[in-house]
């Protein structure tokens, strides 16, 4: 309580933050906190499971406590689940202000949503693209008042790729005022650091955790090398060898499609084993069901997209397995970090087929460290190995008979119309663009021929002149 007190956090808050168990700040804490509570902006770099929420939240709260008023603070975050743990930890750690908090995720009424923003809540936690639609819909709050923004999971916001925040975000900042405080927190910080540094202008303190290996030093790290045609027989065999030694245990199950995830939640209760599904396909009320069983221990396995891959805190969880090689060592890292969280120990275990090896190579040079090989009894799986390639063609027929590939095109056309695409023009657009680059591939191939048949015609050319010039010179040898 005392070291909390050091940082300069009120006797109130230190009181509350050790009834929820946090009695010594981690590094994360102790580094970001003071600079926070002095009004500078700041980056905090921290491995997974470090503390990182607490950092910015106690802060927050503090100056809160001196000044409230709403809407004082706005949190961004890529997924809805880690939207609501960070509204839980604002919940908690601020029971004595009387906080309100407002979340602001897709997924749920809008209406609703827009009246909770309109009581002017003293914390929006919320993901850039539902925020974006209201700031672009409705005029009745606004963010201009705002004290702190805090980008949690700030590398996955900034970066762009398949789920590219950069516009939704240039609407949210174009939305907040200049003079305010901005926090930005990460475990894989560094790759987007120039950005960052863009966004936060107020005297900004960089801080980065110390240590070279990436992921923590209580994470079990290892690596199974499988032939993809059996993967499966090793993952019911791992699930069914952690069930019969350690009952108590949770385990994630990370892979990388949706239809994948549903398939081998299929599989594995047909096997017997109390699994629960999360991915985006979901309706979110299902995702948040599906997560609070998780979360209580009904169901002791989770299957998951990299929806889960990010933020979530859940104690019980002992494995991760890796169904598929993460292709970014980063995804990796935010993986593993489901596990061995605040000084708990965890095992990881990443099933690797002869496709991956260069992403294992790619996810060493990252964390710093060499995976260790894990050992498994091969006749075991060999024995169910027929049994679970059987088990899962079923659940692949049963799942297309469920149209879920067709609910996978609607959900692409509703999220088209949300962003004002008309989703006909797009099609019609990428089958023009397809038959471009049909016709430039076919140029290039005929130009490529071109050049060929030309070389092969100088060589001819070539080895003529050379057969003339020995004819020439046989005559003159023979007199």
């Amino acid at each position: 309580m005392a070291a909390f007190r050091a940082l300069g956090l009120a006797p109130w808050l230190t009181a509350q933050a050790e009834q929820l168990g946090l009695t010594r700040p981690t590094p994360v804490q102790e580094a970001c906190i003071p600079p926070a509570l002095q009004g500078r902006d700041c980056m905090g770099c921290a491995k997974t499971g470090s503390g990182k929420t607490a950092a910015f939240v106690l802060p927050i709260l503090q100056k809160l406590s001196e000044d409230p008023y709403g809407i004082f603070c706005l949190v961004l975050t890529p997924t809805r689940e880690l939207a609501y743990q960070i509204a839980e930890q604002f919940r908690v750690l601020g029971k004595p202000l009387g906080l309100k908090d407002c979340i602001i995720v897709g997924g749920m009424d809008m209406v609703a949503q827009a009246l909770e923003l309109s009581r002017k809540p003293h914390v929006v936690i919320a993901t850039p693209g539902r925020l974006a639609d209201h700031l672009r819909s409705s005029s009745t709050f606004s963010l201009q008042k705002i004290k702190f923004l805090v980008l949690d999971e700030a590398d996955r916001l900034l970066e762009q790729g398949c789920t590219d925040f950069t516009h939704d975000l240039e609407v949210i900042l174009a939305a907040v005022p200049t003079n305010r405080q901005t926090l930005l927190f990460s475990a894989t910080l560094t790759d987007t650091l120039t950005e960052l540094k863009q966004i936060a202008m107020n005297k900004p303190f960089f801080w980065e955790s110390p240590s070279e290996v990436r992921t923590v030093e209580e994470l079990d790290q290892r690596y199974l090398l499988v032939p993809e045609k059996v993967k499966d027989a090793y993952l019911v065999h791992l699930v069914q060898t952690y069930q019969d030694e350690h009952e108590d245990w949770s385990i994630i199950i990370f892979t990388n499609t949706c239809k994948n995830c549903q398939v081998l939640n299929m599989m594995l209760k047909k096997f017997n084993f109390p699994s629960v599904a999360l991915h985006s396909m979901m309706k979110q009320k299902q995702r948040f069901a599906a997560l609070a069983k998780f979360k209580s221990s009904v169901y002791k396995i989770l299957i998951a997209t990299d929806v889960a891959a990010r933020g979530l805190d859940i104690p019980t969880v002992q494995v991760v397995i890796n169904h598929n090689t993460p292709g970014l060592p980063k995804i990796y890292i935010h993986r593993v970090g489901r596990t061995a969280r605040a000084g708990r120990h965890g095992v990881a275990i990443t099933l690797v087929t002869q496709y991956d090896i260069h992403l294992v190579h790619a996810i060493e040079e990252q964390i710093k460290m060499k995976l260790q090989e894990f050992s498994v009894e091969e006749q075991s799986v060999l024995n169910i190995l027929t049994q679970v390639n059987v088990v899962r063609r079923e659940c692949e027929i049963r799942l297309e008979a469920t149209d879920f590939d067709e609910k996978k095109e609607i959900n692409k056309r509703k999220q088209m119309i949300l962003e004002g695409k008309d989703p006909d023009l797009e099609k019609q657009r990428k089958a023009e663009l397809a038959k471009i680059r049909k016709k430039n591939g076919e140029f290039r191939s005929r130009v490529q021929q071109t050049l060929q048949e030309k070389k092969q015609l100088q060589l001819r050319r070539k080895l003529q002149k050379k057969m003339r010039r020995k004819q020439k010179q046989q005559p003159v040898a023979a007199k």
